[in-house]
């Protein structure tokens, strides 16, 4: 974090309490609450007065997003990790909404085919959910494998977007 005013909230959505936590003008976390790890759940951080919009417009997205409506995040992130991990996340947000790929797809694409477990490994570490869409990463074989926010939240997630690639 970068010592900027940091400040957290809880968003409701229809597949439970999201906190999301900014540093500064940057989203560094939104996280079901019970998979929050930046602070604990049970904290909320009042958002400085110039902050409040940032996370009014995010609030907007998310309704919309869970609303069925395909909108663009236009959210600063600043998720935390290694080189490695950033680069993975970046490759998860060239996913498009109602479209999936595999850990192998996502090695290949960021120019690392042998590194498919690091690939899951990264996903796995993933503190922007939704918007580094991780829910969209899938087996080879295209089964559902694991999702921080559980499985089911995959599903639901996954059955959302399947509507705008209709």
């Amino acid at each position: 974090m970068t010592g900027s005013p940091t400040f957290s909230s809880t968003i409701a959505t229809p597949l439970g309490p999201m906190r999301a936590v900014f540093d500064g003008p940057a989203l560094v976390e939104l996280a079901f609450v019970e998979t929050s790890t930046t602070i604990p759940a049970t904290v909320t951080v009042p958002a400085p007065a110039p902050a409040a919009r940032r996370l009014a417009a995010l609030r907007a997205a998310l309704d919309a997003y869970f609303a069925g409506r395909a909108v663009a995040f236009d959210v600063p992130l600043a998720p935390a990790g290694t080189p490695f991990q950033r680069d993975v996340w970046s490759a998860l947000r060239a996913i498009p909404f109602g479209a999936t790929a595999s850990y192998a797809e996502i090695a290949r694409r960021i120019g690392r085919p042998q590194a498919v477990r690091a690939v899951g490994a990264a996903n796995a570490r993933n503190p922007i959910a939704i918007l580094v869409p991780c829910h969209r990463v899938i087996g080879a074989d295209g089964s559902l494998t694991g999702y921080a926010g559980g499985l089911e939240r995959k599903r639901a997630l996954l059955a959302l977007e399947a509507r705008w690639s209709n």
